[in-house]
């Protein structure tokens, strides 16, 4: 090596026949002759990533209007005031999100509306009853189609292309919703903005992920989600004060018609902000993709750049991974690692709608009339109870970020069950008549807002952030698809059994929400790998070298293939991180067990403590 030689010659001729003075030039040779090998391996290196096989064009990307135009896009001197309108028309669109799924809370007791669609009085009424679920759970139907074709058109044509169709769906929807005069119009278009939304829902999140910098990800998982419930309470106080309008016509088709300011806004807006980079680079518009890094990036932007092009070069050689049905029916290992993460994401979504948040946010007049409260009173605390709601995702940021994912979820699933225990205990003595009748009723009212805070707190924004962090980069936007697929089955069956059962069981309906919840808990501990304070890259080590869908029985069999990062039941600390990159086994606990274990037989109390904190802290639960 050319650096021991040069050491040589500082220090003497070591070799006979050979003059001291010749060897620095001999070293200065070899050195020279290092660098230019470098030097070349680093340009095949760039040739590797500069000859890429792009694909071609969609042939039908023309026929979608909108879309990346580089001289449109706003531009700001500092990249973060760029960073800060993204993330504020990210919200936007989040809000619109959270607008259009509360916005059928007080409409559906309208009575002016019910007469419309021809299902008044739904008291007492099974058929009208299952009308009226079903007129909410089609909507469903429809962002369950959205998300997918959002999802495949996001790779095809781009994301601003997908939002921009999105928002046409929407924006027709929403103007058939507010000239409904009829059942199957009224459904028809349910059906489409479903699917608008769908789309919009699907492509945003990954969209705002890949054009923003990947700091302060915790700040925007805030503002993204205080938004989202921001449009569920301000669809609800909108609709409040539009019943206090004699005119019952327009006190339901008023809040069907602010839907259209939102899709206007979205829909132009979107074309004045940058394509995501990823998707540029990938259809081989390098220097439209430098530039978009330019305007989001501080500092220097050649590495990231890198990175996205080595990333893109992967995503080229899986193409045929990249396909809804390669996810579902793999044909190799590759694609059956695929299908291990969408059975994750589409089943968290699923369990987010069975703790019962859908019950309550959209149901939730009908939950206080049944504990005693008048319709006017009922009201009112629905719409404090969403202001609450929207203010507990604040400190979803803490929970997340501090305790990891599959703890914040477990202990979540556990309060909100006893929760709703104690209001469906304190719900049926809340209707019976007597002098404590008002006390229940009272208990149920404060229960249900501790509840959906709790929600707020942990379940929320968990089942959103899961898929974009263990989905590769190169299936990202379908995943964030599957994700809306499962979001979307959860909330049609509820929307749909949900007059029922407060008709059929009434109080009984919290709890069987309370059994639902402890239902899901086995499913977090025992099959969601915990992902945070883990990159992408450490989230792929886990599904390429877990064979088995039990998250314990993965990371033992991960840590026999001797890979230090093998306890994925625990978040992954700072300090721990930094001893994975010294090269030392990651401990992943403050104490060691053998220090436990010797303060345990100290005293035969500490005992059953002890052997709680070990099963506990293994699960990554404390």
């Amino acid at each position: 090596m050319a650096i021991f030689k040069s050491s040589k010659a500082k220090h003497g001729n070591d070799r006979p026949g050979v003059r001291a003075s010749d060897e620095p030039s001999e070293a200065s040779s070899d050195i020279a002759a290092d660098v230019k090998h470098a030097e070349k391996a680093g340009e095949n290196q760039d040739d590797e990533y500069e000859n890429l096989n792009y694909p071609e064009p969609w042939k039908y990307e023309r026929w979608f209007i909108g879309g990346y135009n580089h001289k449109r896009m706003l531009k700001f001197k500092n990249p973060a005031t760029m960073y800060k309108a993204i993330n504020l028309f990210a919200g936007v669109a989040i809000m619109f999100y959270g607008y259009d799924q509360g916005v059928m809370s007080q409409v559906n007791l309208n009575p002016d509306y019910l007469m419309h669609m021809g299902i008044y009085p739904t008291k007492g009424s099974s058929k009208n009853v299952a009308a009226l679920g079903g007129i909410v759970a089609v909507y469903y139907g429809g962002t369950f189609i959205g998300a997918l074709i959002a999802g495949s058109l996001a790779d095809r044509c781009g994301r601003i292309k997908a939002v921009v169709f999105g928002s046409m769906w929407a924006l027709l929807g929403a103007v058939l919703q507010a000239s409904a005069y009829n059942m199957a119009w009224m459904c028809c278009a349910r059906v489409i903005a479903g699917v608008g939304v769908g789309a919009i829902d699907c492509v945003i999140p990954v969209w705002s992920a890949e054009v923003s910098s990947h700091s302060a990800r915790g700040a925007f998982l805030a503002i993204e989600f205080f938004m989202n419930i921001g449009g569920l309470a301000l669809a609800y106080w909108i609709e409040y004060f539009a019943y206090l309008n004699p005119n019952k016509v327009m006190a339901w088709r008023t809040p069907l018609a602010l839907q259209i300011i939102f899709i206007i806004i979205i829909g132009v807006g979107i074309n004045f902000f940058p394509e995501s980079p990823r998707w540029l680079m990938k259809m081989g518009r390098e220097k439209e993709s430098r530039d978009v890094l330019k305007a989001t990036r501080e500092g220097d932007i050649e590495y990231e750049l890198k990175s996205i092009k080595k990333v893109v070069k992967f995503e080229l050689e899986t193409s045929g991974a990249n396909h809804y049905l390669a996810m579902i029916w793999p044909k190799d290992k590759y694609s059956s690692r695929l299908r291990w993460r969408v059975i994750l994401a589409v089943w968290l979504q699923i369990m987010q709608e069975l703790v019962g948040i859908g019950v309550i946010t959209v149901y939730a007049v009908d939950l206080f009339q049944d504990a005693g409260f008048g319709e006017e009173l009922s009201k009112l605390l629905a719409g404090f109870n969403n202001l609450s709601y929207m203010f507990s995702v604040i400190f979803a940021v803490y929970t997340l970020d501090r305790y990891g994912r599959r703890s914040t979820m477990v202990w979540g699933a556990v309060a909100m069950a006893l929760e709703l225990l104690i209001a469906g205990i304190c719900d049926k003595y809340a209707q019976i008549e007597g002098p404590k009748q008002r006390s229940y009723g009272a208990a149920v009212a404060t229960l249900t807002f501790i509840y959906t805070a709790t929600f707020g707190a942990t379940w929320l924004t968990t089942p959103w952030l899961y898929p974009t962090e263990i989905f590769p980069l190169n299936v990202r936007a379908k995943g964030g698809a599957w994700s809306v697929v499962g979001w979307s089955i959860g909330n049609a069956i509820i929307t749909l059994i949900t007059p029922f059962l407060f008709q059929a069981i009434s109080y009984g309906t919290l709890l069987l929400l309370f059994g639902l919840n402890i239902f899901c808990i086995p499913f977090v501990i025992l099959f969601y790998p915990e992902t945070a304070g883990r990159s992408l890259e450490q989230m792929d080590t886990f599904f390429e070298h877990g064979d088995s869908y039990n998250v314990f029985r993965a990371s033992h069999q991960i840590r026999e293939k001797g890979i230090d990062d093998w306890r994925w039941t625990k978040k992954m600390h700072a300090d721990d991180q930094k001893e994975l990159e010294a090269g030392r086994r990651a401990s992943t606990a403050r104490r060691s067990p053998e220090e436990d274990e010797k303060d345990a037989r100290q005293n035969w109390k500490k005992r059953p403590a002890y052997t709680f904190r070990r099963k506990a802290s293994n699960a990554g639960l404390m």
